[in-house]
């Protein structure tokens, strides 16, 4: 079966760093695009950063020039790297993904990770 596995987050101080994790395993044809939210309560899931396959990335803008997305595509595994860690940054931190796959019969799909804690406190 198809899934997205996210490791690393944890408690930081303001100005540390963390790299969040998101690992995909399964059959996979394809993955189109790669990507990090975040989901406050009564809110819409909010973009972090996002990946397609050409590389071309995207981010909010609370986190230009603090976060960095990349993938290594032979080990079908996504990355964020944060670091000037805010408070503000705190949450759970859901990382998703378009896979094609022999599950799918080829079709892409979406699927999202478990979800990491990120704190940044004092």
């Amino acid at each position: 079966q198809v899934q997205l596995v996210e490791s690393g987050g944890g408690s930081v101080q303001p100005g540390g760093s963390l790299r969040l994790s998101c690992a995909a395993s399964g059959s996979i044809f394809s993955i189109n695009t790669m990507g990090w939210y975040t989901q406050a309560p009564g809110k819409q899931r909010e973009l972090v950063a996002a990946i397609i396959s050409v590389g071309t990335t995207n981010y909010a803008d609370s986190v230009k020039g603090r976060f960095t997305i990349s993938t290594d595509n032979a080990k079908k595994t996504g990355y964020l790297q944060m670091s000037s860690l805010k408070p503000e940054d705190t949450a759970v931190y859901y990382c998703h993904a378009l896979i094609s796959s022999a599950e799918t019969r080829g079709a892409y799909r979406s699927y999202w990770g478990q979800g990491t804690q990120v704190t940044v406190s004092s």
